[in-house]
């Protein structure tokens, strides 16, 4: 039963990397066609890719809670006498659990934006949801070519490792939730930003349309920064308050670009200035999280909640550089 459930799961990934791709095509074919059913049906691959990644997330959760050693990502963050809640929260314990969360969250706020009913939402979104594919098309790659959670081992282990005992605590529940929410959320006001940019309407359209995701995402990252202060205070490892491990660094990065973006939003909004700087914040603070990601991921920096050094570190820096560079020659073309 647990292997077809593990199989199932990763059949999952494989939809929502192909799903992706089809979400793209539907988008754009929709907009320069100019074929409302073609954006109906990526509408439609926004809420199957929200199902495929729910089963994905549904299936290892499953495998955690019910200690099935035969897959490797069980025996990893595991064991049988582990509480049933860190069982769950083993969900995010470690690195492919950790992305497909991320790519879970993802999907839930591509779904919320591609079903939005609003007359300015209609004028970005044939844009915007293409580029929110696009990175969930990359981590959905990840995923299913890199580091795939659903690993079968060859020889079946009697008992796992367990979770890291420092891990064992109420903060693994608050502080990696919010702090992904954060991070992730910063998606949609960057994916608007690249579509304003695309469409030449730089305006302050785009900010009013983005302006609560940009809120709700700068409050769960300041949520998740408290928690992990806290978390840090108090386990010992950790350091306390004020000697954050470089994790808790990479997290205030894309904060403090954030903080400036909400400021300098209100004066474009106001006086129609800032522009250039708006479009460079948000592209910034996007980049940001996806590099707090990596810094977790690459072994450059030690970390004490740092997941084990692979080679998904080179490849989230890779898309970094590809992202930017696509970014700054859009903003500088437009």
């Amino acid at each position: 039963m647990g292997v077809i459930i593990g199989q199932t799961g990763q059949y999952a990934i494989w939809a929502s990397l192909l799903l992706a791709l089809l979400g793209i095509v539907f988008y754009l074919v929709g907009y320069y066609k100019r074929k409302k059913t073609f954006i109906k049906c990526g509408q439609w691959t926004a809420i199957g890719l929200l199902l495929s990644t729910s089963l994905a997330v549904a299936a290892l959760q499953y495998l955690l809670v019910t200690s099935d050693f035969r897959f490797r990502y069980v025996v990893l963050y595991t064991s049988s006498d582990l509480d049933p809640f860190y069982k769950v929260t083993a969900l995010w314990a470690g690195n492919a659990g950790s992305l497909l969360l991320w790519l879970w969250v993802l999907s839930v706020f591509a779904a919320l934006v591609a079903l939005s009913r609003h007359k300015d939402y209609d004028i970005f979104l044939p844009h915007v949801m293409p580029v929110m594919f696009t990175v969930i098309l990359f981590f959905s790659g990840v995923l299913t070519l890199v580091d795939p959670p659903f690993q079968i081992l060859d020889v079946p282990r009697e008992e796992g490792n367990g979770l890291n005992p420092l891990l064992q605590n109420p903060g693994m529940a608050l502080h990696p939730i919010t702090l992904y929410f954060g991070y992730i959320g910063f998606t949609v006001p960057f994916a608007y930003a690249i579509a304003a940019l695309w469409l030449k309407k730089t305006d302050a359209i785009w900010l009013y349309v983005t302006r609560r995701w940009t809120v709700l995402s700068w409050l769960f990252l300041s949520l998740g920064i408290l928690y992990g202060g806290k978390w840090g205070y108090e386990e010992l490892g950790f350091g306390g308050y004020w000697v954050w491990d470089p994790v808790e660094n990479a997290s205030f990065m894309p904060w403090l670009t954030a903080t400036a973006f909400l400021h300098s939003a209100i004066v474009q909004e106001r006086k129609g200035m800032l522009k250039r700087w708006n479009m460079i914040l948000i592209i910034l603070t996007f980049l940001l999280t996806i590099f707090g990601t990596f810094l977790t991921r690459s072994g450059v920096l030690w970390s004490v909640h740092a997941f084990a050094t692979g080679p998904v570190g080179p490849i989230l820096l890779g898309f970094i550089g590809v992202m930017l560079t696509l970014s700054l020659a859009l903003l500088i073309w437009r």
